[in-house]
């Protein structure tokens, strides 16, 4: 279910009798609970929209529920949500899409050299999952060189600086006239570029223009922008379509941390914290002991800034972006090892439906039937 509603059409105070509403209707139905099902924050809605939505359910159905704020993800972090969500799906589309382009294979598939540094990227959505998807790929040394919103589309063949854009838009409330690109009327999800990342919408790529796509690569990082009829045309094109199956599936995996985190009633990385620290500052000690004893005089052992700032062990943040990398580093090698084994070149997304079912497939072979 969802609502069909142009949320800047409405006040405040509407769009949170709406949400609420809209959160009652789901759990007196049995649509929605820790245990039932677990939404999280898309198009139009964020951390406002989900602390709504936990708290409206910790006063109604979930009133004696010890665990009702695990009802929904993407919450502030006051209201249970966790370190590291905001940025979580962006994050994932630049680590999926990674896995592939480090890849001597694939490269070699698609005609491009390994790496992420120098390749020329075209992002289509500039919001919470392309805003962060732009600055990981930048980060890295590759060159945003043109951004498409619903309002317009700017175009810098060096790049585009995503934290200048950010900055541009929170202030006039669109990339349009941004100083460091040119407008243009073009449609630059048909340009030259080695990666595409469409960002915001479904069916952004069908059979009309699939053949007009010039892109190497494609990150799914909205769910489904390419219509199937469209990614036959691309895998015929021999084009590497990262799905969003597995692409943009960051932010679901780092919301399975926080619903984690809800149930468990304790923060990441808090009952190690003070344990670490004392533990690496004993090994110090133990180090300048030893050279104390073997050579003569005190023999200070001090940590480097970069030791001293882990000694204290990982924060929250770093845990989650730490599984997050893990999770999908693990999920693309084993959808690599998928695509490989039955042949299937540059088609990830059906090596990502074969592996998927597999699993599943294997599940239900163990368990066997409850009813036969």
């Amino acid at each position: 279910s969802g609502i069909n509603a142009e949320y800047w059409d409405f006040s405040d105070m509407e769009l949170e009798k709406i949400t609420r509403r809209f959160t009652v209707e789901l759990a007196k139905k049995g649509f929605l609970g820790p245990g039932i099902d677990v939404p999280a924050p898309d198009m139009g809605t964020g951390e406002r929209e989900m602390s709504w939505m936990a708290d409206t359910y910790k006063n109604t159905i979930g009133t004696t529920d010890i665990n009702s704020h695990a009802c929904v993800t993407g919450k502030p972090i006051v209201m249970g949500g966790i370190h590291g969500r905001t940025s979580a799906t962006g994050r994932g589309v630049y680590h999926s899409t990674k896995i592939f382009l480090d890849d001597p294979q694939y490269m070699e598939m698609v005609g491009l050299v390994p790496g992420v540094s120098g390749k020329t990227c075209i992002l289509q959505g500039f919001g919470n999952v392309g805003l962060h998807t732009a600055r990981y790929f930048h980060r890295a040394g590759a060159k945003i060189i043109a951004v498409i919103e619903w309002d317009g589309t700017i175009y810098n063949p060096s790049g585009i600086d995503p934290k200048e854009l950010e900055d541009w838009k929170l202030e006039h409330g669109t990339i349009k006239g941004f100083p460091g690109a040119t407008e243009t009327t073009e449609d630059l999800l048909e340009g030259e570029c080695d990666i595409l990342l469409p960002c915001a919408k479904e069916k952004v790529i069908t059979e009309e223009n699939a053949d007009r796509i010039k892109a190497k690569v494609i990150a799914e990082g909205a769910n489904g922008p390419i219509t199937p009829a469209a990614d036959e045309i691309l895998i015929k094109k021999n084009i590497l379509v990262v799905p969003d199956i597995y692409c943009n599936s960051g932010g679901v995996t780092v919301s399975y941390f926080e619903w984690l985190k809800n149930l468990n009633h304790v923060s990441y990385g808090r009952l190690t914290f003070k344990y670490e620290f004392d533990s690496n500052k004993h090994l110090l000690q133990s180090v300048q002991s030893s050279l104390e004893s073997r050579f003569s005089g005190k023999i200070p052992v001090t940590p480097t800034p970069e030791f001293e700032r882990a000694m204290g062990g990982a924060s929250e943040k770093d845990i989650v972006n730490s599984g997050l990398e893990y999770t999908m580093e693990r999920s693309g090698k084993k959808i690599k090892e998928t695509a490989l084994a039955h042949d299937l070149g540059v088609d990830i997304r059906t090596a990502a439906f074969v592996l998927a079912l597999t699993k599943i497939s294997n599940n239900i072979i163990m368990a066997g039937f409850t009813f036969t």
